[in-house]
């Protein structure tokens, strides 16, 4: 695949300051074809896309990416990073104990009151990031048989 493959891509490259490489299409849409992927499975991805690619570069195009604002980078404590097309609308995570399967859940129900920290310290919150844990169906169906 080349960069002129995917001019929406491209442009979106562009328009973040990124350089367009074939590259860099290939990991952009790799992470919004997945569902919170991690950089084994992206570069896998990605090979299946362009061929050879490091996983070095890997990570250093997914950091570009992550910095520019168009994927977003989910770390959730014991597991390794995971990575999202789905930005800019201040969503949060629910995470299996068991198996490590993530869904995406909206914020909570109003006006964006989980931007409203009961002491903000003079912080000027522009997002919150809240993870909920617990089993999903599959693992608490299986738990209870």
């Amino acid at each position: 695949m080349t960069a002129s493959g995917n001019p929406p891509t491209a442009e979106e490259l562009r328009g973040a300051g990124l350089r367009v490489t074939a590259a860099r299409v290939a990991l952009l849409e790799a992470v919004r074809d997945g569902d919170h992927l991690g950089a084994e499975a992206i570069a896998s991805e990605v090979r299946g896309r362009v061929g050879h690619i490091s996983v070095q570069a890997v990570y250093e195009g997914l950091h570009a990416l992550t910095a520019a604002g168009l994927i977003r980078r989910l770390d959730p404590p014991g597991s390794p990073a995971l990575y999202e097309g789905r930005v800019g609308d201040n969503h949060h995570h629910l995470v299996c104990r068991s198996c490590g399967a993530v869904a995406d859940v909206d914020c909570a129900v109003g006006h964006a009151p989980c931007l409203t920290a009961s002491d903000d310290r003079g912080f000027a919150v522009d997002e919150a990031e809240v993870i909920y844990w617990g089993l999903c169906p599959a693992c608490s169906t299986a738990r209870s048989s």
